[in-house]
């Protein structure tokens, strides 16, 4: 099944992508170019240094300086955000772009997610070209409703994997439940949570597709079909309740 409206309150909470590549150290040279081409969109800047922690067990004749600092030292991120409430983050290694504030891949209607990364994409291979892409994920995290924590109620919005006929969803505090799976030549990791928020519990789906080795033209059709695949397990998870509490107007203040 295939959804095709654009709910005032969806369950999605964080849609992520990303790209990894091998290290280019002449990246921190293009930044600025980049900065350039896409200062349109993403007015605002920052420079992030991520520190490294170090545990070593040195024992009582070694010296401080035999320790090798420079595998301590943090990585430089690239910070970049838009004022629809895109974040983009470029490493040494990899380019990932995050949105909390998601309305639509690709419906008519909303800002969508992947005109943003079509258009990051065609600005940073322009600059920085590279031969293969290592890696491309796409990753969606939903909170979706509970209304009443008992097997029937929870069985009616959802179909879980939860061994619910072993283990009553009335007597649980927390439920976990992750798999990896290939699909044709993709891969999803497919992850389920009973979590405590707020004082209310939540089902938290987590779809993270990904597709090793891929040329930097072939990013944006591998992208839609990782897309396909998470948007079909997540029909395949949900009914009817949940569509009509996406369909619901969006309380006020979140």
């Amino acid at each position: 099944m295939t959804i095709n409206e654009i709910f005032p309150n969806p369950t999605v909470k964080k849609v992520i992508f990303q790209i990894r590549f091998p290290n280019l150290f002449y990246i921190e040279n293009k930044i600025g170019e980049l900065q350039m081409k896409i200062m349109e969109v993403f007015p605002k800047s920052s420079l992030i240094f991520r520190k490294q922690l170090l545990f070593a067990d040195i024992g009582p004749k070694a010296k401080i300086e035999d320790i090798d600092l420079e595998k301590t030292k943090g990585a430089k991120i690239w910070k970049f955000e838009s004022e629809k409430d895109f974040e983009l983050n470029i490493l040494t290694d990899s380019l990932d772009i995050t949105s909390k504030h998601h309305k639509t891949y690709n419906l008519e209607g909303g800002d969508k997610f992947r005109e943003i990364i079509e258009y990051v994409l065609e600005k940073f291979f322009e600059i920085i070209p590279i031969p293969v892409v290592k890696r491309i994920g796409l990753r969606y995290i939903d909170e979706c409703p509970i209304p009443s924590k008992d097997n029937s109620t929870f069985k009616s919005y959802y179909n879980s994997v939860f061994p619910l006929e072993r283990f009553d969803l009335t007597n649980a505090d927390a439920m976990n439940f992750r798999t990896v799976f290939k699909i044709r030549e993709y891969f999803l990791i497919y992850a389920e949570s009973l979590q405590k928020k707020e004082n209310e519990y939540k089902l938290i789906l987590d779809f993270d597709g990904f597709a090793n080795d891929i040329s930097p033209e072939n990013c944006l059709p591998v992208l839609d079909e990782l897309h396909e695949i998470i948007n079909e397990e997540y029909t395949k998870t949900i009914k009817e309740p949940v569509y009509n509490f996406m369909r619901q107007p969006k309380e006020s203040g979140e």
